[in-house]
């Protein structure tokens, strides 16, 4: 047991680990023995022991397979590793190999026992005996389809347990002595170790290099020995030391000349290490440098001494230790096991703002990858900005040391890293889908890919198969030139010649910079490999030696351009091939030929080359001539010649003379000599064949990779002909879904109605859609389909993402298979058949079908799901049996992986709606509601680089390939940072990619602008910023877009949105390009202002607009130039660095203006991204968009706008009743003298400056109600307009009124003033009277008696009456003076009306009688045939406006009347004005009606305003009789005169007086006045507040509550009388509130109680008034209650008369009795019953109500439904929701039947109408605004909209019929099945109550 193993062993282990803690620590987290936790925990103790004690004890809690593991890892780090502690399965192998090798495997006591001899011998053994290189384990390494064999393992063989599952595949086995057997025959077997290569797979398999210790060479005998300086140079190569170690003088100079020649350039082929201990082609890499050395190797100086030894085990740790000093100074130490991923790179955080420029070393991994990901040429730069270096020490500060001036800089090129060490180490933290993403993009700058990555954390170099998977490229090879065809494949299944470079010991010219003179042409130069030129390719590498690097040519198709005529693969091993055998021989067994670079052959590596005999590669040579060396050099070359079959062409020498060109041109011609020769041709998929016999590491050979791919096979493998399958497998999607698009649509448009009635129509096309849906629901599942849905939802995600990848890949290289041949058909085609275009459109049609993504089959999934979500919402389907519930989360989780989601399939040109919220829907709650968005979406013409433009601009991944032009449109989501989100205003970026407008496959249908249009308006509505892209090639097209995205904007201006636009025009490169073109974008500007009237025009838009009405667009700002994507012609040529740079420009500027915007505006969250999506998608799918838009966002916040407007309108109205009362109150307190003649001036000025201030106020809180920032705001920006006029209007309303009000006030006063100046004389003569009769009774000499002492009074007060002149007010006959107004408003009307009112009767009569229509009321002499339908249509229209003009006049006659005044002449000639008024704007409306109408309607409503103004006039002179005041003052002139005779204090019962006859009628005056102005502020701060706060809440109310209640009357009076219905029901609901409440007396104490405290207040200030008298007294605190309480005049007379009270005394009296007042006016309220109060006020509360909810009162020209617009002055009409006709007393004109349809349908139908505003002529519904201008009739945004009113017809249809004296209507039959539910649940979503 393990575990056991290391308990007993424990202090043995420890002392053995103590010897190298560091790379043992390493070596077990690179392995993931240890977490990254428990690693980095351990790094930070100090105390080795400690360290090692917690790393065993951690180790032993891992349990038995995880000590395994660990004593496993020590076995290959340590040689001599104790037996009794190797793990118990593999004591048995080792001692059984060190059996059969007594001479020891790989311990460093045997290490100087091989020859060179002895490898040479081993070689020929090999060629000569094949048979006997067969090893134990060979069949383990036969792969089946080049994959690792999956069969039984072994668990006693090492090769077994490396590839078991069980154990750790990148686990080092302990070597052992190699047999010389070839590597499966293959490669060239290096010497000593074949066998170990194949076989064991080691750690470093170049351990096959000629031995150190070779008895036969006199340095072996020399480097034999061991000494301090070993041990020294392998602890700091274990400690990942940048320092140079000493090694000689010589060794100095061999490194430093190393440096210079070759050696630490990019294209170094020499490691640091190598090039400070070189032989003559012997070098050792050392670890820190990463090269997999052989432990064998011997490093050798100039001088021939040896360098010290180095184990293969400690040049792994030393590997290890340089990797992570590589990655600490990268700060990706974290990243080794938690891999850095594609959507970590990809999140927008502040540095996505900021400069690239890296500073320190731990900025390279990003500069590189966010480079790399925008396509900047310069991503491999590794340069540090100046002075930021870690290392780096100032000038100064080495000036100042020196004390010189001037001097050399020291060597500063370790200040930062070779550009291949930060590759190497990104990839190696990257997890696979980010490596992919790097060399695609890699790729496409032109730059070598990694094809074998040196082995850094694993103990093979691996083969980057699968991260090359991804790369795609076209290519026309000259056999096609003619033609003008091309080829296009995937990269790594390309078969082609490859031809590799590699470099043997040191060489003084760059092979990489060879490489890519040879490579570029001549007028083009690049950059495929780093090499020592180019910047921060000086730098030593540290990690990347053992790279191989592979690029490509592919050929244009023009032969005087292209190096090849078709496609070559060229390698290039970085470092020696000494120190890189096992890469060497990969080489040779992929390449056609192999050049091999060098400037001398020693005789050891002459040895080392022939053992390549008999190897089928060719190899040339490229020699650096050299004086001295070249005669020996050439000699081993001739040598070589015969046994590498050599000839004299393969040998290229670079003579001292020439320069490299002439070397380029002569390598040139020799690889065009190889291509020419049929080489042999490799993909990169074969390569992986033969990496894996080479025991060499595949990227792909994991479990998830593999998994994946087979269930991939079991679905790609079923598909040969890409239309057929789609036909049989994704049927879905085919003809039914189409179809069902088209339904839809149809339902929208009616564009196939004929003559079917609409709703009719409607009900077939709902029937035809939910039987497309049920055909669609009864398909089962596909066996493709049932594969795809088990890879994406069964497998765990890292699993599902590579399933995804594979699908990708094969459905790519399966479409691209059908295309090619499909386009060669059809060329071939084109030439035979000529004219013949059906065959070539089916072709044509073939082609379209042949395009097939992973989106084909998430777009399945999405139709079942909604085929299935329809079934279960028509209950034809239980919840409890539903399939497919779980698939709108892998979707989402899809989306958060990066993924792309189809938001618009672009081949039905529909949304799958309920898939597209259901997914988005699972996001927002994965998301934990933390969704919000900033959308993002391009438009541009087709083929014009929108979806590389977001690709490069967000790292995306939007499909680009050829054939795969997007369709539809596209959505991918961008995390933001967290420490981002605030500053931006979103958690994420949601980016939209569009199909191509003017694309040319839709270019021939008729709707092709149309459905460019749709999208256009789809994207722009959807986006916050759009992106227009415009190519600068095409004008007339690029004009062709504009006026789209012109539409577009128009259209999200008139529903309140407007994104922001930036235009990029692409392929300009010239860098004057944005002031050359100044006036171009004047010019431009100029062309969209035109584009925009036009569009307004044909959207029927009657204002006039230009371009900056629509959009915010600064020309200057919002342009950008950026040149074209590619540096040269493709395919060869790179990105253009200009693009890249433009791109992250544009990315930045976006940025900034979001973060600018974040403020103003809050972004969408998903739910109302899925509402816009909804609502735009109805709307775009009608033809009128604007009249069609309808959104739940919008109208949530044109309620909310409205709901506080009506909260500002009633604070400005409480303010105005409230002054109006006061005024009122201080007039009647006013004496005649005070009236003057500028009484009435001054409240005019006052109540201007008063409606100033409120009218500024509410407009003040508009302005900051707008921005306040509230949600969605911006949406109802253009209604501001109108509720900025309905305040104006508000103003003008309130003016009039307080005018009329006040000076109807002043009138009344002074009508008064003379009455009461006769009764003050009466008064005063009275009192005379009383005053001598008690003098009188006084002087008696007997006292009198109660009873005599009244009859004395009451004689007394006989005689003064009849002694007063008593003047009574005349009474007039009022009827007599309205008769006289009527005939002068009627004198110049002719003869015939002067006959017809001599004719009238007294106008008295006409109260009694109801106004009844007659036939000879109605003009149709303008009408020749006056049928009776016309006649019906107009008496209906005249009864309706009779009615509504008889109630207004009795409104304004019942508000004279209330105000308790006098008649006045004035209010006939007000009346007469709005009976004027009103058949005015009548005949107007076109109702002619004869003159009789006239004389009878102005007779019968002037009767009856006669009889009221009548009896008004006689109740105000009864009010105001002289004798009956006198009278009413009798009983208390009586109780004054017997209290002064009898001589009482009458103090007390004057302080009585006061309260009850003054002060109670005074205070319930004021409650009358107060009380409703408090009932209407308590019932809107109630809870029942909302109901009444908008018209829409106002209506859904009400007609759910009418749907409780079906009573059939009440829906009548609803829809025939809807003011008077709203107005008592209004009431009602006011009079139950104060019942269910009992706040209505609350209230009233309430206003008592404020009164009550002012009037105490009033006494306190009056009695401190250090007044005299009880009237001075009295004078003070009338004045002071002037403005609230009329107290009456009379009663105070009779009150100060004879008073001599003490003032203090009477106040004090007076304040005793104030709380019997007011309990007695309370107790007086509250007898009152709930309607007597409300027929008590002044104010009215119901009629306040009323305003607020009845709004302008206008009602639907078809259907009568009201208008629910806010404010009191809007510019149109609207209504939620509409009713069927029939309900408005429409009928059919023939049988008489209601119709049924609803104008809301009618308005998009081809249906016709005629009535009484269009002159009974026929015009059609969609015209309806010539007629109805001020009313918009949005269409139903879904069939269910009408739902309400559809069951009320079917339910009361023959009670309606009754009702209208019609027929029934024969309604169809889908109404019926409408339940109540169903119509309750449509006013929900109708009035946005959901």
């Amino acid at each position: 047991m393990a575990f056991e193993t290391i308990r007993r062993g424990r202090e043995r282990l420890i002392a053995l680990l103590l010897t190298t803690p560091d790379p043992v620590l390493d070596e077990v987290a690179s392995l993931g023995i240890v977490t990254e936790e428990e690693y980095e925990a351990l790094e930070k103790l100090a105390e080795p022991r400690e360290r090692i004690r917690r790393l065993l004890i951690k180790i032993q809690r891992k349990g038995e397979r995880g000590c395994e593991q660990f004593l496993e890892c020590l076995q290959s780090l340590f040689p001599d590793f104790p037996p009794d502690l190797q793990p118990p399965g593999r004591r048995y192998v080792t001692q059984t190999n060190d059996a059969e090798n007594p001479e020891g495997g790989t311990s460093s006591e045997k290490n100087g026992q091989e020859n060179l001899e002895a490898a040479i011998a081993s070689r020929k053994n090999e060629l000569e005996n094949p048979e006997s290189s067969v090893m134990h384990g060979v069949n383990d390494l036969e792969y089946q389809d080049g994959r690792p064999s999956s069969g039984d393992i072994d668990p006693t063989n090492p090769e077994d347990a490396m590839c078991s599952e069980k154990n750790d595949p990148e686990k080092p086995e302990e070597s052992e002595k190699p047999e010389a057997v070839p590597s499966s025959g293959k490669g060239p077997a290096t010497p000593n170790s074949a066998t170990f290569l194949v076989k064991n797979r080691p750690e470093n398999p170049e351990t096959a290099l000629p031995l150190k210790n070779d008895p036969g060479s006199a340095e072996g005998a020399r480097a034999s020995k061991k000494d301090a300086t070993a041990v020294s140079l392998e602890r700091a190569d274990f400690e990942g030391s940048g320092n140079i170690h000493s090694c000689g003088e010589e060794g100095r100079t061999a490194a430093i000349k190393g440096n210079v020649e070759d050696g630490v350039t990019p294209d170094s082929d020499v490691s640091m290490s190598e090039s400070r201990a070189e032989t003559s082609g012997v070098a050792m890499s050392v670890e820190r440098c990463g090269a997999e050395t052989p432990g064998h190797a011997a490093s050798l100086d100039r001088s021939g001494d040896e360098a010290p030894e180095t184990s293969p085990n400690k040049v792994h740790g030393g590997r290890r230790g340089a990797l992570k000093t590589v990655l600490s100074k990268l700060r990706l130490r974290k990243f080794r096991i938690g891999k850095l991923r594609l959507r970590d790179l990809l999140e927008i955080s502040p540095e996505s703002l900021k400069d690239w420029t890296p500073h320190v070393l731990g900025d390279l991994p990003w500069h590189f990858l966010r480079k790399l990901m925008a396509l900047n040429g310069t991503a491999r730069s590794t340069s540090l900005g100046q002075g930021t270096s870690d290392e780096d020490t100032s000038e100064d500060e080495e000036g100042g040391v020196s004390g010189d001036v001037f001097s050399l800089r020291k060597d500063k090129s370790r200040a930062t890293l070779h550009p291949l060490d930060v590759l190497c180490a990104v990839l190696l933290c990257s997890d696979s889908f980010l490596q992919q993403e790097i060399l695609f993009k890699m790729s496409m700058c032109q730059f070598a890919l990694p094809l074998l990555l040196p082995a850094l954390d694993t103990p093979r170099c691996t083969l980057m198969l699968w991260a090359m998977r991804d790369i795609v490229r076209k290519w026309r090879p000259h056999s096609l030139a003619e033609s003008r065809g091309f080829r296009e494949e995937s990269l790594v299944l390309t078969a082609m010649p490859t031809i590799s470079f590699v470099r043997l010991g040191s060489c003084s010219f760059s092979k990489s910079k060879l490489l890519n003179e040879v490579l570029s042409p001549s007028q083009q130069h690049h950059n495929f490999f780093i090499h020592q030129d180019m910047e921060s390719g000086n730098v030593p590498r540290e990690i990347a030696d053992g790279l191989v690097e592979i690029s490509w040519y592919f050929p244009a198709g023009r032969e005087n351009l292209d190096l090849f005529p078709e496609p070559v693969a060229v390698t290039n091993l970085r470092g020696d091939i000494e120190s890189h055998w096992l890469q060497f021989s990969f080489l040779t067994e992929v390449s056609s030929a192999v050049f091999i670079l060098t400037e001398s052959i020693s005789e050891r590596q002459y040895a080392l080359l022939s053992s390549l005999q008999g190897s089928a590669t060719k190899y040339y040579f490229i020699l650096n001539s050299q004086a001295g060396k070249a005669k020996e050099m050439l000699g081993r070359l001739n040598k070589l010649a015969p046994l590498l079959d050599m000839k004299k062409s393969q040998l290229l020498v670079k003579e001292q003379s020439n320069n490299s060109a002439e070397l380029v041109k002569r390598l040139r011609s020799t690889l065009q000599g190889i291509m020419s020769s049929s080489p042999k041709s490799m993909s990169v998929r074969d390569m992986a064949v033969t990496a894996r016999e080479l025991g060499i590491q595949v990227d792909e050979d994991d479990g998830e990779c593999w998994t994946s791919l087979e269930h991939v096979q079991e679905i790609t493998s079923e598909i040969h002909d890409v239309a057929k399958y789609k036909t049989e497998m994704l049927r879905l999607q085919g003809d039914l879904w189409k179809n069902l698009a088209k339904v839809e649509k149809e339902l929208c448009r009616m564009k196939g109605q004929r003559d079917v009635p609409p709703e009719d129509y409607r009900s077939q096309l709902r029937e035809r859609w939910l039987e497309l849906r049920r055909q669609q629901n009864q398909c089962d599942l596909t066996s493709g389909m049932v594969k795809f849905i088990s890879g994406i939802g069964q497998l765990c995600p890292a699993e599902k993402h590579h399933f995804l990848k594979w699908m990708k890949f094969h459905l790519d290289h399966i479409a691209r298979g059908n295309l090619s041949r499909l386009r060669a058909e059809y060329k071939e085609k084109c030439c035979a058949l000529g004219g013949d275009t059906q065959q070539l459109a089916e072709l044509d049609k073939i082609i379209s079908a042949s395009s097939l993504g992973v989106e084909h089959f998430m777009r399945e999934l999405g139709q079942f799901y909604e085929a299935e979500c329809s079934m279960v919402k028509e209950r034809n389907l239980g919840n409890i049996q539903r399939q497919f519930v779980r698939l709108p989360g892998i979707a989402a989780d899809l989306m958060l992986e990066g993924f792309p989601m189809e938001l618009i399939d672009g081949d039905a040109s529909n949304i799958p709606l309920q898939w597209v919220t259901d997914v988005l829907m699972e996001l927002h709650a994965k998301l934990g509601g933390r969704s919000r968005m900033v959308v993002i979406t391009v438009l541009g013409v087709q083929s014009t680089g929108k979806s590389t433009l977001l690709n490069t601009m967000f790292g995306l991944q939007f499909a680009v390939s050829s054939g795969r032009c997007t369709r539809g449109a596209f959505m991918s989501l961008i995390k933001v940072a967290g420490n981002f989100q605030q500053d931006l205003g979103c958690d994420f970026i949601l980016v939209i990619d569009t199909e191509g407008l003017k694309a040319p496959e839709l270019a021939k249908l008729e709707d092709s602008y149309e459905h460019d249009n749709e999208l256009a308006t789809l994207v722009i509505g959807l986006s916050d910023i759009t992106i227009v892209n415009m190519a600068m090639e095409n004008a007339t097209e690029m004009k062709d877009v504009l006026q789209i995205v012109v539409h577009a904007f128009l259209r999200m201006e008139e529903i309140g949105h407007k994104p922001n636009c930036q235009f990029v025009h692409q392929n300009v490169s010239d860098v004057s390009a944005h002031e050359q073109n100044m006036r171009d974008r004047k010019h431009l500007l100029e062309q969209l202002d035109e584009m925009t009237k036009a569009a307004a025009r044909m959207e029927k838009q009657s204002r006039e607009m230009k371009f900056s009405d629509i959009m915010d667009y600064d020309p200057e700002k919002h342009s950008w130039y950026i040149p074209g994507l590619w540096h040269g012609v493709p395919p060869m040529a790179p990105v253009n660095m200009g693009y890249s740079e433009s791109v992250c420009e544009l990315k930045k500027y976006l940025l900034e203006f979001m973060r600018h915007r974040s403020p103003r505006r809050a972004p969408k969250d998903i739910p109302q991204f899925i509402e816009w999506v909804g609502s735009l998608w109805n709307a775009v799918k009608h033809e009128n968009f604007i009249f069609s838009f309808r959104n739940s966002l919008v109208a949530e916040a044109y309620t909310q706008l409205s709901v506080m407007y009506a909260e500002w309108e009633w604070d400005f109205r409480k303010e105005i009743h409230l002054w109006m009362s006061k005024t009122e109150t201080t007039i009647q307190n006013q004496s005649p003298d005070d009236l003057s003649p500028d009484t009435f001036e001054k409240l005019r000025l006052e109540i201007h400056q008063m409606l100033d201030s409120g009218e500024q106020k509410m407009l003040q809180s508009l302005q900051s109600y707008f921005e306040s920032g509230a949600g969605n705001l911006h949406l109802v920006e253009k209604y501001r307009e109108d509720f900025h006029q309905s305040v104006t209007f508000l103003r003008h309303e309130l003016e009039s009124y307080l005018l009329c009000k006040s000076e109807e006030a002043i009138r009344i006063q002074k009508g008064r003033s003379k009455i009461d100046q006769l009764q003050t004389r009466y008064m005063k003569t009275i009192e005379g009277k009383v005053d001598g009769l008690l003098r009188d009774c006084r002087e008696r000499d007997k006292a009198l008696k109660p009873n005599e002492l009244e009859r004395e009074f009451a004689k007394m007060w006989k005689e003064t009456l009849a002694e007063l002149p008593l003047e009574s007010l005349p009474l007039r006959q009022i009827h007599k003076d309205i008769h006289y107004q009527l005939r002068k408003d009627l004198e110049n009307r002719g003869s015939l009306v002067k006959q017809m009112l001599h004719k009238a009767q007294n106008l008295l009569t006409y109260q009694t009688k109801p106004f009844c229509m007659r036939k000879e009321y109605l003009d149709l002499a303008w009408y020749k045939a006056a049928v009776e339908f016309i006649t019906q249509q107009c008496r209906h229209e005249l009864e309706e406006f009779t009615k509504s003009l008889v109630e207004e006049c009795r409104r304004y006659v019942g508000q004279k009347v209330h105000s308790q005044g006098d008649y006045d002449q004035t209010y006939c000639r007000e009346l007469l004005w709005m009976i004027n008024e009103s058949l005015q704007q009548k005949v107007a409306g076109k109702i002619c009606t004869s003159a009789s109408f006239e004389v009878d309607l102005k007779l019968h409503i002037l009767g009856e305003a006669a009889s009221a103004f009548q009896k008004m006039h006689e109740a105000f002179l009864k009010k105001n009789d002289p004798q009956r005041r006198l009278e009413e003052l009798r009983p208390q002139y009586f109780s004054t005169f017997r209290d002064l005779y009898y001589e009482k204090d009458a103090c007390q019962k004057r302080a009585f007086d006061f309260c009850d006859r003054c002060l109670k009628p005074a205070l319930w005056d004021y409650m009358k006045k107060r009380l409703g102005i408090e009932i209407v502020d308590d019932f809107l701060s109630s809870g029942e507040s909302m109901e009444y706060g908008s018209r829409s809440f106002f209506q859904f109310t009400v007609q759910k509550k009418l749907l409780e209640e079906m009573d059939f009357n009440n829906y009548v009076k609803y829809i025939s009388n809807y003011e008077e219905f709203v107005k008592s029901w209004i009431q009602r609901r006011l009079f139950d509130h104060c019942r269910e409440t009992g706040g209505l007396r609350e209230l009233e104490k309430a206003v008592l109680a404020t009164i009550m405290k002012k009037v105490r207040d009033a006494l306190e200030s009056s009695e401190h008034k250090d007044a005299l008298t009880v009237s001075e007294f009295l004078d003070h605190f009338c004045q002071a209650m002037c403005k609230e309480l009329v107290l009456s005049k009379d009663n105070l007379e009779v009150i100060l008369f004879k008073n001599t009270a003490s003032v203090r005394q009477f106040s004090l009296d007076i304040k005793t009795f104030l709380a019997q007042v007011e309990d007695g006016i309370l107790s007086e309220w509250e007898e009152l019953s709930g309607e007597m109060v409300f027929t008590q006020l002044q104010f009215k509360p119901q009629d306040e109500i009323f305003k607020r909810v009845f709004g302008c009162g206008k009602q639907c020209p078809f259907c009568k439904v009201p208008c629910e617009a806010g404010g009191s002055d809007h510019k149109e009409h609207f209504a939620s929701v509409h009713r069927p006709q029939g309900l408005g007393r429409y009928r059919d004109e023939i049988s008489k039947r209601l119709t049924y349809s609803l104008c809301s349908s009618d308005v998009v139908s081809s249906m016709l109408f005629k009535n009484l505003h269009t002159a009974f002529q026929w015009h059609p519904y969609k015209d309806y605004r010539q007629f109805y201008p001020t009313w918009r009739i949005q269409p139903d945004p879904s069939v269910s909209a009408s739902d309400y009113w559809k069951f009320i017809f079917t339910k009361f249809n023959h009670h309606f019929a009754k009702e209208y004296n019609a027929e029934p209507a024969d309604l169809p039959i889908e109404w019926k099945k409408i339940t109540k539910e169903q119509a309750l649940q449509s006013i929900r979503e109708a009035f946005n109550m959901e």
